[in-house]
């Protein structure tokens, strides 16, 4: 769960929204907001319905990543598993089990629930929840028909050697990792 706090001296009030962009992943919106100190001035954010990322922990402690070109980077990346909410109210344990076995081809006999990260908030609303799964049993993966990911298994030292030279370097796999306690 996220809270939020509000403090009189800090807070902003929307006023006006106006969507400017409705695409199938994310949602550009322009609203104008009163500020602390009552001037108005716009605001610039981008709506998500949310995400899930998993660290999936063979039973030989090996750590199942996923590679994938993407796209805004211009790069193939090293990462954990992970995929958006279907929409703003789907359960996100539902989500991570779903995007597990799609990306990956794993299912989880035992999940824990690690944190919750807002990924980029000051221009986006994006909620990524953080799960460790363990137990796994191997079957098809089934991606997406616009998803082309390969998965391997790493060790954890090489998994820091891959975060050492750059080579694994997204927020979320990141964020999941030192969660997990893997990473000091």
């Amino acid at each position: 769960m996220i809270y939020k706090f509000h403090e009189k001296n800090l807070d902003e009030t929307p006023i006006g929204s106006m969507e400017i962009f409705d695409g199938e992943l994310l949602k550009v919106i322009l609203d104008e907001a009163k500020l602390p100190d009552g001037t108005i001035s716009t605001r610039e954010y981008i709506r998500h319905p949310g995400a899930v990322a998993i660290v999936p922990i063979l039973d030989d402690g090996r750590i199942v990543l996923v590679k994938q070109y993407r796209y805004p980077l211009e790069t193939v990346m090293w990462e954990i598993p992970a995929g958006k909410l279907d929409h703003a109210r789907e359960n996100p344990n539902e989500c991570a089990a779903r995007e597990l076995s799609e990306e990956t081809g794993y299912s989880a006999e035992h999940w824990r629930k690690l944190i919750s990260i807002a990924t980029t908030p000051g221009f986006s609303d994006e909620i990524i929840h953080l799960y460790k799964a363990w137990g796994l049993t191997a079957h098809e993966q089934h991606t997406d028909k616009d998803e082309f990911i390969d998965v391997y298994a790493f060790t954890l030292e090489e998994i820091i050697s891959m975060i050492k030279y750059g080579h694994l370097f997204d927020s979320k796999s990141l964020c999941a990792l030192y969660a997990c306690g893997l990473l000091k």
